[in-house]
């Protein structure tokens, strides 16, 4: 990983003449831009998880919105119905049932795919809690025994 390049007679490391060592303090500063740029990398990673799970969740309550207006539609329908059957005693009752029983399927199937879609957000950055924990393990000194 160090290059080493040739520099008016002197070997380099890095930038550094061969030979000099960094202080305590320099690798104390190089852990702690190291560890902010870790940090905002998984910040960045966390946004991008979460916002597209907040998109499948926009999808699913956009469903089940769906759902709901088709049930209210279905149910208008199927009181219509039971006036007109109650009203007139006459067939026409039958057609106004069967519409509304075509609405309530639409509300069904509309219900389980909203319901399918919100059972798909996991609810949590699962790439960034792995890669925090893969990077907090390699910081980390080991283990005397």
């Amino acid at each position: 990983m160090a290059q080493s390049t040739k520099d008016a007679g002197a070997t380099r490391l890095n930038g550094r003449a061969a030979g000099t060592e960094r202080t305590l303090g320099q690798l104390v500063a190089d852990a702690q831009t190291d560890v902010k740029d870790i940090v905002k990398g998984e910040i960045a990673l966390a946004k991008l998880e979460i916002k597209a799970d907040v998109a499948k969740g926009g999808k699913g309550a956009g469903l089940l919105a769906g759902a709901g207006l088709f049930g209210l539609y279905a149910l208008g329908f199927l009181l219509t119905a039971a006036a007109w059957a109650l009203a007139l005693v006459v067939p026409t009752w039958a057609g106004f049932l069967i519409i509304g029983g075509v609405l309530l399927l639409i509300t069904i199937v509309l219900a389980l795919l909203g319901i399918s879609a919100l059972k798909k957000i996991k609810g949590k950055p699962e790439r960034t809690i792995d890669t925090s924990q893969k990077a907090i393990a390699a910081v980390k000194p080991p283990k005397a025994s």
